[in-house]
């Protein structure tokens, strides 16, 4: 489905979605709705981000590629098709595998701070 509807978006278009610079070699573009918010993430190989964390629950589904998530105490190696959730005020970031990675990210409620293009994982 091809439409120009405000409700209606591509994952692949990188036109689409607010864009924001989150470390070196993670870029996002963000979805903002009203009561939850979409992240698409694009994580060059070896990029890492820095440990943060916010009172949103975010879910994260790895669509292609590998990380490894660092999340709390623990970390994971993970793989395309991967999913996890991450509870509010958890510590988290994710380190790109070889190959970089895409995640798609849910936040709920949508985070404050990423209703604009900007820098940074603005944690609070």
């Amino acid at each position: 489905m091809t439409s120009q509807n405000e409700n209606f978006f591509n994952l692949n278009d990188e036109n689409q979605g607010l864009h924001r610079v989150l470390a070196e070699g993670l870029t996002t573009r963000i979805f903002p709705g009203d009561q939850a918010m979409v992240s698409v993430v694009t994580v060059e190989p070896g990029a890492e981000g820095t440990m943060h964390h916010h009172p949103e629950e975010q879910w994260g589904l790895l669509l292609e590629g590998s990380v490894t998530r660092y999340q709390g105490d623990e970390v994971f190696e993970v793989k395309a098709g991967d999913f996890w959730r991450t509870p509010g005020n958890v510590p988290h970031t994710m380190k790109g595998g070889p190959d970089g990675a895409k995640v798609l990210d849910i936040f709920a409620p949508p985070r404050e701070a990423y209703k604009k293009a900007g820098s940074g994982f603005a944690a609070d």
